[in-house]
């Protein structure tokens, strides 16, 4: 175990009002966020301003980016920017039978340290990368195609805050049981009572798994990296291999906390494949792997739930997210929002509605009733409207963060009718990114042939305009979608108290997170830590949402040591 130079006395002066207030917010479900949004608001107090973060990120390109980790038997990498440009970087590359034992070498101080020590060294590490926040939006931008205001808040503070969350929760799971020495005493009538002296100790599973995915590498995975972290686990960090950079800095900055605070910094490590290596499904069924934490398709999802047997598996997956429209009586911010949730980062979030649910005869809105062609044409000239200006559409759209994308938008045109056809943008300062407008293609839910295509995710800026007989057809269809194929998000717009009663049933009794009647500035797409769950855990889009107890209490066990009195 190293010197100290962070002391627990220290990091409690800088971040236990930080963790109170975190406790205070899960269970009030009230707005805070002790990360700024705002990048005029870094610059100060040793934090990095934009032009240091810029300066900061270019740095690292075309260099080593040296971990001093153990078992490196190599060099990897080969990222390239969905702008264009190739970043570079090498990473070390691991021979997981010296890193594996060596990251289990500091687990004991680690668990001694307590749930409280190891909650504000995980504070302080979330500290240190907040006033990176500059570097890591390039980071992020570069790796997933998010413009640069999105890298900056989603891949910024917004993973902060889903970081401090788990610890939160993490710090609040283990603190149920009472830590230190608890005196038991049993009445035995006239003979003296039985009497123990018992200690209750939280206790890490094991090395702990986060798999990076390539479109929010640090949004989906600070939750696990971090709740992992806080409840005594070494984490081992397999990064996608297009979005290395943003999860190698993570490792980096925790790290230099761990060593300063005097732990084993190789509590936290990386482990960066080689071309087509697969190091994932190796690292998933080693025996030494005892939590998972994984995004990304169903397919790997499904895997990694029946294969790594000696795991606890985390699991986002893909889903089919839907949206019913009923009525409205703001049929203008009604579609002005759904536009924007179409639109943001080209519709690559798991979050994105995909499937407008519109009954055939139309709908009753504050502008009269609308016929299912006229919803539809409204909403293709809304999004072609917010994106019409090509500056402010690079702006909200990003680049196509892989040729995937491009290929199942470029399909999409030919499933069915096509309402709003999707367009090229240039980008003037990435010429080589990949930009494009969504598509919305008209579907006749009641033909067979037409399931195939809305009954399966497209991720990317595609959206079917799905025409259903009555509101009462699309509730069902609502409801065989999240049973059969999940969903992360549900939307709904409704004037009838009926009807907002029926499609909320639905959403309880399937388990997905609904959103109701969005028309200002929230959008069914965006979630807020401390306050909104992401994903519920409960249909097939995810097995666990981010973030409640049960993501955290099963990372660790409470071992018990009796004595006599």
């Amino acid at each position: 175990m190293a010197t100290a130079q962070l002391t627990t006395d220290r990091l409690a002066e800088k971040h236990r009002s930080t963790l109170d207030q975190a406790l205070a917010t899960i269970r009030s479900r009230a707005y805070w966020s002790p990360y700024p949004e705002h990048p005029k608001a870094y610059g100060a107090d040793g934090s990095l301003d934009a032009a240091a973060g810029l300066a900061a990120h270019q740095s690292a390109l075309n260099t080593r980016f040296d971990l001093d980790q153990p078992g490196t038997d190599g060099w990897t990498g080969g990222e390239i920017s969905p702008y264009g440009p190739s970043l570079g970087i090498e990473y070390p590359h691991a021979d997981l039978d010296v890193l594996l034992p060596a990251m289990r070498a500091g687990m004991g101080a680690w668990r001694d340290a307590g749930a409280e020590t190891r909650a504000l060294v995980c504070l302080e590490i979330l500290a240190r990368i907040s006033a990176r926040t500059h570097e890591f939006a390039h980071a992020v931008m570069h790796t997933s195609g998010q413009a640069f205001m999105m890298a900056f808040q989603a891949g910024g503070p917004h993973a902060q805050d889903r970081g401090l969350e788990a610890v939160a929760y993490a710090y609040e799971e283990q603190t149920r049981t009472p830590a230190g020495r608890a005196d038991w005493s049993k009445p035995q009538g006239k003979r003296d009572p039985l009497e123990l002296s018992k200690e209750f100790t939280p206790v890490g599973r094991g090395i702990a798994l986060v798999i990076g995915c390539n479109t929010f590498p640090t949004w989906n995975g600070y939750p696990g990296l971090f709740a992992s972290l806080a409840t005594g686990n070494p984490v081992v960090v397999k990064p996608h291999p297009r979005a290395v950079l943003p999860l190698a800095l993570t490792v980096k900055v925790a790290r230099e906390v761990l060593a300063e605070a005097g732990f084993d910094p190789n509590l936290v490590a990386l482990a960066v494949e080689r071309p087509g290596e697969g190091i994932a499904k190796t690292l998933a069924v080693r025996p030494e792997i005892r939590i998972i934490d994984y995004t990304g398709s169903t397919a790997f999802g499904d895997w990694l739930e029946a294969n790594a047997r000696q795991a606890q598996v985390y699991t986002e997956k893909a889903g089919v997210n839907t949206v019913v429209v009923d009525s409205t009586d703001d049929y203008k911010g009604m579609l002005g929002n759904l536009a924007f949730s179409l639109s943001l980062y080209s519709g690559q979030m798991c979050t994105t509605p995909q499937n407008l649910l519109i009954p055939r005869d139309g709908i009753t809105t504050d502008q009269g009733p609308k016929s299912y062609d006229e919803v539809v044409a409204d909403l293709a000239a809304a999004v072609g409207g917010l994106l019409g200006d090509d500056a402010r559409a690079n702006g909200l759209l990003g680049a196509l963060v892989n040729p995937d994308v491009k290929a199942r938008l470029e399909a999409a045109a030919g499933l069915g009718e096509v309402a709003l056809a999707s367009r090229e943008v240039v980008n003037p300062e990435y010429p080589d990114a990949v930009v494009r407008t969504p598509v919305i293609v008209k579907l006749d839910g009641s033909k067979p042939d037409a399931q195939a295509a809305y009954f399966s995710e497209c991720f990317g800026p595609v959206s079917f305009a799905v025409s259903v007989d009555s509101t009462a057809d699309a509730l069902e269809l609502l409801r065989r979608t999240v049973r059969e194929k999940g969903a992360m998000t549900v939307g709904a717009y409704t004037t009838s108290a009926d009807t907002e009663r029926a499609v909320e049933e639905v959403c309880l009794e399937e388990s997905a997170q609904l959103s109701l009647n969005l028309t200002g500035g929230v959008f069914v797409n965006q979630t807020a830590a401390f306050s909104d769950f992401h994903g519920s855990g409960g249909n097939p889009a995810a097995n666990a949402a981010l973030c409640d107890g049960a993501f955290v209490s099963n990372r660790f066990r409470v071992v018990e040591v009796r004595r006599q009195a």
